[in-house]
């Protein structure tokens, strides 16, 4: 059983990727926290409290030898040089999202963990979701015939959540292009097969208090003559979940108003500072922070509409699974809700941990989906479209 020889994860960053991680990391047995390292008292002093030892250090997390799995959830420009940390202490490495900053620094993880021989998984993105796998299933299967358009879209409240001031600064992986485009961008290659060819895109920067990419729309061609749109928008006014039943990003009832809450709460900040604490205090270990509850999910978690439209049917993607749409009328075809969140990542960390499978969401697959995402804002610089050059097949989409 999963539970005799759980896989050990050490953590190396408490904050808010965590936070979201931690119903599943607590919840699924074939998972085991043992240690953790964040620059935060307060998130250590929780974790040895909740789970086991809390590191004063990168260098001492990675060097725990009850630590077998790294998950690494520090700021995106640190994503580079701790791969490499872990890997040289021969740890395998599940990363969030997104990979690194650059082509380069995906090259030097992919590097430094085939020197050391360890496993490299990206994640979460929501391609990782449950009705998206059932839709590249179905894609797979030939019964609607070839696809040729993705339209997927979301409009959320991104800008005006809580932000350090990195998180604004492109340049350290701020703004939307980075944190969001990287979970859009996947979903869409997963579907269309993976082999991206070149972006014609334009990003938006229309709050000058908020000096990052709040939106974007790229138009994107794919080998075999598929086409995907994809649009997001991050500025807080309209809200995509209407057209999601009103289920939010993480599989909970949305509330209404949840926008302009958000940036009520962002007016209310005095600067910087007051504004860091309270994205800080949010996250596990904070004053605010609320655990999970432990209840079964309400639906799949989702990033927004995504519409296929193949040869035979359009196959829109809901958050209870893939609503097909074709000349017989239309049909939901329902998935069972898992009893944990996010079930879907650890599905893939357990295959690659313990039945020897190569992942998913492997290193140059991750690469090709971050070259996307810098090819977003390379066409809006250059007013022109990019080439894409490192592009990879799917190969391995649903063991």
């Amino acid at each position: 059983m999963p539970s005799l020889h759980p896989i050990r994860v050490g953590v190396m960053g408490l904050g808010r990727a965590f936070t979201l991680m931690l119903p599943t990391f607590a919840r699924d047995a074939r998972v085991q926290l043992v240690a953790a390292f964040d620059p935060r008292e307060s998130a250590r002093t929780a974790f040895a409290r909740d789970f086991g030892t809390a590191h004063n250090s990168v260098e001492a997390l990675c060097a725990d030898p009850s630590v077998e799995w790294v998950y690494l959830a520090t700021p995106h420009q640190m994503h580079a040089s701790h791969v490499a940390l872990a890997a040289a202490h021969g740890k395998h490495v599940l990363v969030e999202k997104p990979m690194a900053l650059s082509l380069a620094d995906c090259d030097r993880m992919m590097a430094a963990c085939q020197r050391a021989g360890t496993q490299l998984v990206v994640g979460h993105s929501h391609s990782f979701n449950a009705p998206v796998r059932q839709a590249r299933q179905l894609i797979e299967s030939g019964r609607y015939g070839q696809p040729k358009l993705l339209h997927a879209m979301n409009f959320t409240d991104f800008l005006y959540r809580p932000r350090r001031p990195e998180e604004l600064d492109t340049a350290q992986g701020g703004g939307v292009v980075f944190s969001q485009a990287a979970h859009q961008v996947d979903v869409a290659r997963l579907l269309l097969g993976g082999l991206a060819r070149s972006v014609y895109a334009r990003a938006g920067r229309w709050d000058p208090l908020r000096p990052t990419e709040g939106a974007y729309t790229a138009l994107i061609d794919f080998e075999g003559g598929a086409v995907a749109n994809l649009t997001y928008n991050g500025y807080g006014f309209y809200d995509s979940d209407a057209l999601m039943d009103s289920v939010g990003e993480l599989g909970g009832r949305k509330p209404q108003g949840a926008h302009s809450a958000s940036r009520q709460k962002r007016a209310a900040c005095k600067d910087e500072a007051a504004e860091a604490s309270q994205k800080a205090e949010r996250n596990y270990g904070g004053s605010t922070y609320l655990a999970d509850a432990g209840l079964a999910p309400q639906a799949f978690q989702h990033f927004g509409p995504v519409i296929v439209s193949c040869e035979g049917a359009d196959l829109r993607l809901t958050p209870y699974g893939v609503e097909v749409h074709d000349a017989q009328g239309v049909q939901l075809q329902r998935l069972v809700l898992p009893a944990v969140p996010r079930s879907e990542v650890v599905d893939e960390i357990w295959s690659v941990a313990r039945q020897g499978q190569p992942p998913v969401h492997g290193g140059a697959w991750s690469r090709a989906t971050m070259e996307l995402c810098l090819a977003i804002l390379a066409s809006d610089r250059l007013q022109a479209p990019v080439v894409l050059k490192h592009q990879v097949q799917m190969d391995n989409v649903c063991p």
